[in-house]
């Protein structure tokens, strides 16, 4: 092999999925029996978010969390929380690209894996089951974008 060779090799973009897994599911019922009997319909609110760790070189860990809390006036019917990690290779990419790999590419992988575990985790509670919604996690890392560039231009200059 050439030296040419060798170093268009180490230089060639790599992505590569490791491992998909649930790294974290907990799920709390703290006014059962009771609430269940109650004919009103809960509220329910999801969060979502979304983490990038490195984990080794050229290796990172992304989580995406879901938390969904649904209420009766103000007491809990039930409290989910699912973790959806993957690992990643990701190698030999431009810095100005990493981040909406992190934060687009690699959740849109993570995501539909945590759907069907919050799903199946409520049904197996004995509720209804939580479909979350598609989401766009382009438009998500835009916004979250945007709002860091203007807690930046907010924050007091140092001299």
């Amino acid at each position: 092999m050439t030296d040419n060779a060798v170093t268009t090799e180490a230089q060639t973009p790599v992505f590569q999925i490791q491992r998909v897994y649930l790294k974290e599911a907990s799920l709390e019922q703290p006014n059962s029996p009771a609430i269940l009997l109650d004919p009103q319909q809960p509220s329910v609110d999801i969060q979502l978010g979304v983490e990038a760790t490195p984990v080794a070189e050229g290796v990172f860990e992304v989580c995406v969390t879901a938390t969904v809390h649904t209420k009766i006036a103000d007491k809990t019917v039930f409290l989910a929380e699912c973790k959806q990690g993957g690992i990643f290779e990701i190698r030999n990419l431009p810095e100005d690209q990493m981040g909406p790999i992190m934060g687009i590419a690699c959740p849109q992988i993570v995501y539909p894996y945590l759907r069907g575990n919050v799903a199946d985790l409520v049904t197996r509670a004995g509720f209804p089951p939580v479909h979350l919604a598609e989401i766009n996690f382009q438009a998500m890392y835009e916004q979250q974008q945007a709002e860091a560039a203007g807690q930046a231009a907010a924050a007091p200059q140092v001299q």
